[in-house]
């Protein structure tokens, strides 16, 4: 079942429904797929951009990340089941590669942090396989011999899930272009999950979270790099919502086959 915000239909399950369903398709081999996890930037960037939109429609889960989406999805009188923030999904998903032995590889991230990432979970989860980090240099998708190098190091490594975070829409792009000749059950783009993990962002406190003011944390934080995508992007996107909910916005952009 799916709830349908500014044309992009997002899948109705809870946070703990998505790592089963996860789970259960990197357990028993399934074809090579990928999740992603929508915002509100997401549904803005996705009005105006078609080979995101498309990414979309082919996504194995999109599942809320942020919890805008809960709140629009209620005003919208169709609710969903929960917010699934890329971040806990990232550690869950680790803690369930630990306990059934799957393998993990982490790309992206700033200079680093995937590497301290890796350390943090290791000593967190005693056993944890992670066979393999990668941190890119900018622009790298156009770089032919780093794109090959990278995807050399990943079939190498033969990860059972692959957590990219490069930021969107480039880690969604990425994953699309890459998914099916790296073989890798599941990908998952996650954004700045690895310098979340290695304390090298600071994440907002618990009750901003629960509040929905987890923007507004990382805009105090990183005010020059993320001003123009909260200050700008949450009026558009709730303008957005209430032209779907006066029925003026009929939302058939996110159609999945």
């Amino acid at each position: 079942m799916r709830v349908n915000i500014g044309g992009i239909e997002i899948d109705k399950y809870s946070f703990y429904e998505v790592i089963e369903t996860i789970g259960n398709h990197v357990l028993t081999k399934g074809q090579p797929s990928y999740v992603v996890t929508p915002n509100a930037q997401h549904i803005i960037s996705l009005q105006k951009d078609n080979r995101f939109r498309e990414i979309y429609r082919k996504a194995f889960l999109v599942v809320p990340d942020g919890v805008s989406l809960l709140w629009s999805a209620k005003f919208l009188q169709t609710p969903l089941n929960g917010r699934v923030n890329g971040t806990d999904l990232f550690e869950r998903l680790c803690e369930v590669a630990q306990e059934k032995g799957l393998k993990i590889f982490l790309l992206g991230g700033r200079p680093g942090a995937a590497e301290k990432a890796k350390e943090t979970l290791q000593k967190r989860l005693v056993g944890i396989q992670i066979v393999g980090t990668h941190c890119p240099p900018y622009e790298f998708e156009s770089q032919e011999k780093e794109v090959a190098l990278i995807n050399t190091k990943i079939k190498a490594a033969a990860p059972d899930i692959l957590f990219v975070g490069l930021g969107a829409p480039k880690q969604e792009y990425w994953i699309h272009d890459n998914y099916q000749e790296l073989g890798v059950p599941i990908s998952v783009g996650i954004g700045v999950s690895f310098e979340l993990v290695a304390n090298m962002v600071q994440r907002a406190p618990v009750w901003m979270q629960k509040w929905g003011l987890e923007w507004l944390f990382r805009l105090i934080v990183e005010p020059k790099r993320l001003w123009k995508r909260y200050v700008m992007g949450n009026p558009q996107f709730l303008w957005l919502v209430l032209m779907q909910r006066l029925g003026l916005y009929k939302g058939e952009l996110g159609v999945r086959s």
